[in-house]
């Protein structure tokens, strides 16, 4: 049997039944395909968030650890609070998810920018591994 017999066959059914009857296909509803991109979300957010908490147990430098905590947590984050939205459906809580993703989006760079400084001024950076090095004294 050919690919074009087996996408075929719905439709000789559909066209095979008789006048007044129509033979339509069983589509899962909106909320099931909704409850299954949620899940889907839910489980990548899950195993992007535990890449980051390893990348900060393992990694050796501020800088390398300070990029795994904000790079994949940060959209770990995203994709679990979709993967919550996508699973409750709410209005009310859908507007605080936006909230916490708005929230999340504003502090993880703020806080990034700072830890990296705080580790460059305090000599914990080793400065042989940075191409340019724009937070040198000059003069």
């Amino acid at each position: 049997m050919t690919a074009a017999h087996v996408l075929a066959a719905p439709l000789r059914a559909a066209l095979d039944a008789p006048p007044g009857v129509w033979a339509a296909p069983d589509w899962p509803s909106a909320g099931v395909v909704a409850d299954w991109l949620g899940a889907g979300c839910l489980v990548a957010g899950g195993l992007l968030s535990l890449a980051a908490g390893i990348g900060v147990l393992r990694f050796p430098d501020v800088l390398d650890r300070m990029h795994a905590a904000t790079k994949p947590q940060v959209l770990g984050v995203l994709l679990l609070l979709a993967g919550v939205a996508l699973r409750l459906r709410t209005p009310d809580d859908i507007g605080m998810i936006v909230l916490v993703a708005v929230f999340q989006l504003a502090t993880a760079p703020v806080a990034a920018q700072m830890v990296g400084r705080a580790a460059y001024r305090s000599g914990r950076v080793d400065r042989s591994l940075l191409d340019t090095d724009e937070l040198a004294d000059e003069g």
